[in-house]
Formats: structure tokens, sequence, C-alpha cells
């Protein structure tokens, strides 16, 4: 048996916080600090690098921490491990080498490659996208850390890969050990987002506010043999660990019970969530299930070309000026975009006191293939209306010429047409196999929904009261490619039993409107007294395509906490 590794993560995205690699080394003891770069925005960024320059493709900003970062680290003995490799590690690779040299520094230094299928998209089906990357799994990086690598970078791989190969090789699993493998996928997932799971974007914010200090610190997970984990951060940093604030982000960008990865299918069921002391929240109980027999391929692509104006309507008749403007912007076009979609954002008050109360704004956005279609010819017809539409005429900013706009989707491929290759500090490349046991991924419906509340009143229907949602609802919402995923979490057993047979898929979609003509599919997670939503095609052609006012549906759960319903009395 071995102790726990202790392993930080220093980054939640591709633009978080610069300073945190050397926060989190400076900060308290660890073993490892790893980050994670890549979203699928992010891929598409990189593709659009790489198209520019073939050496490029990587998360640059990691190599710059690793300026003051890697002799920190190489000095405290803690290994790196990040995704930042994104469609480039290799060229990374040798970036961190070049790098180590002008700092006097000589780490051994591995990556992780075989997840870029873009040479073979069209052999398998993949179309002809940007990019094309399979999320590949944790033991590439497992093996490089046996290998004494001080730092392994990787492309794509699933986001809590860095954190389940460094738990795999401290403490030697194999590849059918899914019991452990699963309880250290769910602490990856609770710490890859960084602050969200230290109080980042937490719906009771309020309570733990005076804890913030400037900003929460980043997150830690002590992983042990059995793959029970305790999630925790550096003592003296801001923010707070505590049960919700990881059921937070448990809740975080995942479907239904079963969390399907390369390495093995987690059972998002069967966590179990207890306090360990101030600021220390432990994850136990948790089941693995071989993986699915294919591997997810992130594709990216570019859709066209997109431009956006809003326009400002103050005062009165403000149906009958969107009206006016919309119809002369459509008739001034030379050529209709493909696309040409209308949004009206009601924000105005009667009687106002300010003139930003007063108004609307009403916006219009534009998609096409040809970016002349949806450059000057669109920005021009909306300019030169300024002196021929409806009363007090203005825009927010001027249009300007058309911009590009990526498209995401998701495909799937066999694992065994994958070569997932770890390329060694001494330079040798080891092919590192599928997995042998497999399972094909069926959904858990089988979940016994609580006895009602009104089961629980000695005469009939309890007492409510109309009250925002979010009096005793938490959630957290996020994209999934189109679709969005709301998680929805109460906090105390009584809660449970009424939410779980109040908010139905009918009552969520009277609740958003948005969501009334889409596919609504409701999972339940009663051990977390959860229930999770996913919306399809809420995010059109994922966020990159910059369908909707909030592109990934990040304050989409806020927005169900602000809505009013009747609550029993007895949970207020």
């Amino acid at each position: 048996m071995t102790g726990p590794i202790r392993i930080g993560n220093a980054s939640g995205f591709y633009g978080d916080r610069f300073s945190a690699v050397q926060e989190m080394l400076t900060g308290g003891p660890l073993d490892v600090l790893t980050g994670d770069y890549l979203a699928e925005l992010t891929m598409l960024i990189l593709g659009r690098d790489r198209m520019k320059d073939p050496s490029l493709g990587y998360a640059r900003t990691f190599l710059e921490q690793l300026e003051t970062g890697l002799g920190e680290a190489l000095d405290r003995g803690v290994k790196i491990v990040s995704n930042a490799g994104g469609l480039n590690p290799a060229g990374l690779a040798e970036a961190i080498t070049q790098l180590a040299g002008k700092l006097g520094l000589r780490p051994k230094i591995a990556y992780v490659e075989g997840d870029d299928l873009l040479p073979r998209a069209a052999e398998l089906d993949l179309g002809t996208p940007l990019t094309a990357n399979a999320y590949l799994g944790a033991w590439g990086i497992a093996e490089a850390l046996q290998a004494g690598a001080d730092v392994v970078v990787t492309g794509r791989v699933t986001d809590a890969s860095v954190i389940v190969g460094p738990a795999a090789a401290h403490h030697g699993w194999k590849r059918t050990h899914y019991d452990e493998l699963a309880g250290a996928v769910v602490a990856g997932h609770v710490i890859e987002c960084g602050c969200q799971a230290t109080g980042g974007n937490y719906a009771f914010f309020g309570e733990i506010r005076d804890r913030y200090h400037s900003r929460p610190g980043f997150p830690i997970a002590e992983i042990h043999a059995d793959g029970s984990s305790v999630i925790t951060k550096h003592e003296n940093t801001g923010g707070a660990v505590t049960i919700d604030t990881v059921k937070a982000q448990l809740l975080y960008e995942i479907t239904g019970a079963r969390y399907a990865g390369p390495d093995v299918t987690t059972r998002l069921d069967s966590i179990e969530l207890d306090t360990d002391g101030p600021d220390r929240v432990r994850i136990s109980g948790v089941r693995g299930e071989p993986p699915p027999p294919t591997y997810k391929v992130s594709l990216n692509s570019v859709g066209g070309f997109r431009n956006e104006v809003a326009f400002v309507l103050t005062g009165l008749e403000l149906e009958a000026k969107a009206e006016l403007v919309q119809r002369q912007l459509e008739q001034a076009l030379p050529a209709r975009p493909a696309e040409l979609r209308w949004t009206l954002a009601w924000t105005e008050k009667p009687n106002a006191e300010s003139e930003e109360e007063a108004s609307v704004f009403l916006r219009c956005a534009v998609k096409d293939p040809d970016p002349h279609v949806v450059g000057r010819a669109f920005s021009n017809a909306a300019v030169e209306l300024a002196l021929a539409s409806y009363p007090g005429f203005h825009v927010t900013a001027p249009p300007g010429e058309g911009s590009p706009y990526g498209v995401f989707r998701a495909g799937y491929v066999d694992i065994r047409e994958v070569e997932h290759v770890v390329v060694l500090p001494d330079g040798a490349r080891k092919v590192v196999e599928p997995a042998a046991e497999t399972q094909r991924l069926v959904e858990v419906d089988d979940l016994e929904q609580p006895v009602p509340l009104p089961q629980l009143a000695s005469s009939g229907r309890p007492r409510t009261r109309e009250v925002p949602l979010g009096r005793i609802a938490g959630a957290r919402s996020g994209d999934k490619g189109g679709d969005a995923n709301v998680g929805v979490w109460v906090r105390q057993e009584k809660a449970w039993r009424w939410i779980a047979h109040t908010l139905t898929v009918e009552v969520f979609q009277e609740l958003l409107p948005e969501t009334r003509n889409l596919t609504v599919i409701r999972h339940l997670l009663p051990n977390l007294w959860a229930l999770n939503f996913v919306v399809e095609g809420l995010l059109g052609e994922g966020v990159g395509s910059q369908a909707r006012f909030d592109p990934q549906a990040k304050a989409v759960g806020e927005w169900l906490r602000s809505r009013y319903v009747d609550v029993p009395e007895v949970l207020l």
C-alpha cells in the first residue's frame, strides 16, 4: 500500500490565472501539478494557430508559466502534467527543452500523442474538419511518469486524465482496477476546472463571500490507493471547499449516472461525499465499469462567417420600432444571409429614471459561407439606416467585417483505430494498447425517486409560497458541444423529496421557455440529491458558432434559479 498522492491543478482553461502555477508550487506541499488548457473552443483556436504556423498549435501561456515554474517544480520534486500540447505536443515538448536549456535546467520530458486523427479523417468517416482529435486516456501519462519523467505534456486527453494518470502510476493500478480509476476520475473531474471547486461560480456564493479574499485558491486532490480522495486547497488561500462547492462541480458538464471515459465508465450515482475537516471533502464509494468500445472525437470546423449589430430602442412603441428597423434592414440587404436571427431583450422599466432603463436591445446576428454577404454589405445596410428609421436610432457599436465562426460536433471511432503513443524521456516511443475489456454504454434508468414530500405531511399537501427556485436549490450549467446541461441540487432530504417530483421536464421547459421546442432529458442522481437536465441543441453548433446570448450556457442554471415556483413552506 502507498500513501495518498497530492495533486494540485493550476488551470481550468486556456486563459486562466497566469500566476496560479507559481502560487500552487510555493503555497504548500504537492506531488504533482496539473493544468487543463483544452476546451472545444480552444481546439478551434489552436487549429487556426496551426494553419498560420505549423510549429504552433499548443497553449503558449503554459510555456511562459514554466519560465519561473519549471525550476521551482524541479527543486521541490513536483511533477508537471498538462494537456497544453493541444494539437502539437511534440512541438511543446521541444519548446520546453529549449526553455530548460536557457534556464540551465535538465528536466526529463515526455509527451503523449496519437489523438490527432486529421490526416485520417476521410478514412474514418469524420468529414473534412479543421481539427479531429480523439479523447485519449491516462495510461500514456502513467507510462511516462513511471519512466521517470518530470514533465509530461499531452494532446487531447479527457480533462480528468491528467489527474488519473499520476494517481495510477503512483498506486500501481492495473487497467481493470475500475473502482479505483473511477474514483480518480471523479477527483479529476472536481479539480480540473480550477477554482470552480473552491467557491468560484458557486450558486450560494453569498454564504462564503467573506472567505474569498481577492479570489479563490486552486484545488488539490489527495487520492488514496483505493480510489477515494479528499478535495482541499492550500492553507491561507481564498474560497472554500465544502460538500456543496464539490457537488456543484460534480454536476458540471455531465449527462446521466454513467460518465463514460476511455479508461473507465464512472458511476456518478455511487459517489459519497463527507466533510473531512475545514476545507476538506472526502469522496468515496465510487464504482467503475469497463469503458465503451469507442473513443469520442472532437471535431472542429470553420462553419462560415458571422456578424451582428445591436439596435437600441428607447421609450414608447418599442415593438413598432423593432418591426420597422427589422423590415428596413432585411429589405436593404443585397443578398439574404444563410442565417439571419433577431432577438429582442426586454430590459426596460416603465417611467424609467434613466435612459438605459428605458431601453431595450434588438440584436441581429447573421451567418453565411461568403464573408462578403455578412461583411460590409450587412454593416453598410445597418449604418445607412441611422437617419432613416425609428426615433432615437442608435446602435451599441458600429458593425464591421464578418468574422469566421467555428462549428463543433462529436464523432466516434473504434478504439482499435487510434494509436495512443507515449514518447518517453529517452526518446523511445511506446504504443499504449487500447482497453482489452469494453462495455457498450447504456444509460441507467432504474434509479428510484424518493418518497414524495406530501407523504411527510399529516394532512393533505403542505402550504406553499411562490419564491425563486434558488431559495432552496443550487445549480451549475455548462456546454457539451451544441447541448447544454443544467445540474440542480438541494441541501436537505425533504427538499430532495419535493424537487425530484416537482421539477419535471415539463416544468423545466415552462420555467425556461427557450427550451420548449427542444429535447430535454432529465437524469436523477439521488446520492447527490440532484437532477441533471440535458438540453439538446440549445447552443446550436457549439460555442464557436455563437448561437445565443450565453454561448456556453454558463448562466442558464442561474436563470433557472431566478424563476418563481411554489415551494412548500416547510422547506423555507
